[in-house]
């Protein structure tokens, strides 16, 4: 009875905020940024960023979408047949993707018009298919869902600071609304017309990869 009671309580759960799921939700945020470490999902970052509410819709929407197909084929993943796993991974995600869309068009429709086809592309974002291949389908469901959490996280952080800053620099707004005083304008001020196309985002993204790795000795040390 003593053995059975010592093995026991090896076998309790861990908590749910335990260190390792403080970590997966963490490192994404810095260490092993979905954007500026992994290089992924720049496509988006690129054309989402104009303005901070599609870019806070979209961060969300990807979110939820990598949170919920990691808890499922992290569920499923010992039932999955080998040769069939990315059908399987890809059925789930766009799944996911087609009920986000509807969310989107159901309660922020103007929002959901200025993202066009790129909520529809999550299915293929690598983000998503890459937590699956390299996390869900070796753990188990709880901490598949904080990883999709953590990821999208970062991927957000990202993007809202891409879209704050070419928002507020190329139409003087934030959240469409504005902040850039008439002042300015009248001594001379002008929006920024490089900051509302495409290469600007890639700039910025360039200029937060550089600080980060600057800052961080271990992020030059993994690309060499």
């Amino acid at each position: 009875m003593t053995t059975q009671t010592v093995e026991t309580s090896k076998k309790i759960k861990a908590p749910l905020i335990s260190e390792r799921n403080k970590k997966l939700l963490a490192e994404p945020l810095n260490e092993s940024n979905p954007i500026t470490v992994q290089i992924l999902g720049i496509c988006s970052a690129l054309a989402v960023t104009v303005q901070m509410k599609p870019s806070i819709v979209m961060a969300l929407s990807v979110m939820v979408v990598t949170a919920f197909s990691n808890m499922v084929i992290s569920a499923i993943r010992n039932t999955i047949p080998d040769r069939i796993r990315i059908i399987v991974q890809l059925v789930i995600v766009a799944a996911l993707v087609i009920l986000v869309d509807q969310m989107l068009k159901a309660f922020v429709y103007d929002v959901s018009k200025q993202l066009s086809v790129f909520v529809g592309l999550i299915i293929t974002n690598c983000i998503v298919m890459g937590r699956l291949e390299a996390f869900a389908m070796g753990n188990k469901p709880v901490p598949s869902f904080i990883d999709g959490i953590g990821n999208g996280l970062g991927y957000g952080l990202i993007l809202v600071v891409v879209s704050a800053i070419r928002e507020l620099f190329g139409s003087g707004k934030l959240m469409g609304y504005k902040v850039i005083p008439d002042t300015f304008y009248e001594m001379g001020y002008q929006n920024n017309g490089l900051a509302i196309l495409p290469p600007m985002a890639l700039i910025i993204v360039g200029v937060i990869i550089w600080i980060q790795r600057s800052r961080n000795p271990k992020l030059i040390d993994q690309g060499k």
